[in-house]
């Protein structure tokens, strides 16, 4: 167990007034985790402290080889007062299984999710209540080693920071409409695809930007190796509905394997339908929008919770589902698991860790 030494603030930040504006990860709480790491010693004094800027030497090498990770998970305020966190052992998890990937130590999970709670207990009248907001957790590792060279590093730093948020999408859970990348490849097997790291999102800019120019939300990648088989979102796990059947690209190595993605396909599974995680070709989704099979489409991951797809476009094709509208399973999906993160739901699958 962590003896977490707390400072706390002496110039609290003024809170947010109205939460309809918060946005997506541009305002963080009044502190922060951070515990240090070096090589023959291990992670060590871990702390609360006010939030606040790194000094980090110009040639530390998180700069110049991107020797980093990180995750995302959320904490919510229920209607009787408690606070929340939705999985977090398996972003814990997902934590280590990057941090093997890219060579930074792995932490304890006991010694991961004290610092989580220990940092959104000291700031947990930072998290929002208004509907769709949540307090956003952000925990990372950064490679500080001053040291011009290829290796992992022998010192790191792990912070957590927090930032109240709104919606990811500034549409709410309007479907979004999606781009289908033919150009670009963001990750193969073999790669850190499944990794969290920053190099998997820098990848991504380039068709990003080429998507938003042609008025579309996200990026929706295909495989690149053969470049025909969907693989996911730029910020999220892909999920479609065809023919009464959920199916979902099976992970392989290529894909970040989403602790919501899991969620919905256990929630979907409870319900009685039938999953499917395979490969999905691009051509076969064509083929189903044109023949009225592609019955829903959406995304899943923390920061959107669901996102309902309402048009995808590949080349020239673009393909209209449900209408544009969100359909009832993506409602459902959507409605449940946001229900149980708050508390108006039961719980019945052990997935929420209370903070005090």
């Amino acid at each position: 167990m962590l003896n977490i030494r707390i400072e706390k603030t002496t110039a609290p930040k003024a809170k947010p007034q109205d939460e309809s504006k918060l946005g997506f990860g541009k305002i963080f709480t009044d502190h922060m985790f951070v515990m240090n790491y070096e090589t023959g010693k291990g992670w060590f004094d871990p702390r609360v402290v006010p939030y606040q800027s790194l000094s980090l030497d110009p040639s530390a090498m998180v700069f110049h080889y991107g020797q980093e990770m990180f995750e995302g998970l959320k904490a919510y305020r229920t209607e009787d007062g408690r606070v929340l966190m939705f999985r977090p052992n398996k972003n814990i998890e997902r934590a280590n299984n990057t941090n093997k990937r890219i060579c930074i130590p792995e932490i304890p999970e006991e010694d991961f999710l004290q610092a989580m709670q220990a940092v959104v207990s000291v700031d947990k009248d930072w998290i929002p209540t208004a509907p769709g907001t949540s307090l956003y957790i952000r925990p990372f590792i950064i490679a500080t080693d001053p040291f011009l060279g290829v290796r992992p590093s022998d010192t790191y730093l792990f912070i957590v920071i927090l930032s109240p948020v709104g919606a990811y999408y500034a549409s709410g859970l309007d479907p979004v409409k999606i781009w289908i990348e033919d150009e670009y490849v963001r990750a193969v097997k073999g790669g850190i695809g499944e990794a969290k790291t920053g190099g998997n999102y820098v990848a991504s800019l380039k068709a990003q930007m080429k998507a938003h120019d042609e008025g579309y939300s996200q990026v929706l990648w295909l495989d690149g190796v053969e470049r025909k088989y969907i693989e996911e979102v730029g910020a999220m796990n892909i999920f479609f509905k065809i023919n009464g059947k959920v199916v979902t690209p099976m992970l392989n190595g290529s894909i970040l394997p989403s602790v919501t993605r899991a969620s919905c396909i256990e929630l979907c599974k409870s319900w009685g339908y039938e999953v499917e995680e395979r490969r999905i070709s691009v051509d076969e989704l064509v083929e189903a929008a044109r023949t009225g099979a592609l019955e829903e489409c959406w995304g899943s991951g923390t920061a959107a919770v669901i996102s309902p797809v309402g048009n995808l476009r590949f080349e020239d094709e673009v393909m209209e589902i449900g209408g544009g509208n969100i359909g009832p399973l993506s409602q459902r999906l959507y409605d449940t698991v946001t229900g149980i993160q708050t508390g108006k739901v039961e719980d019945t699958f052990g997935w929420t860790v209370e903070v005090k």
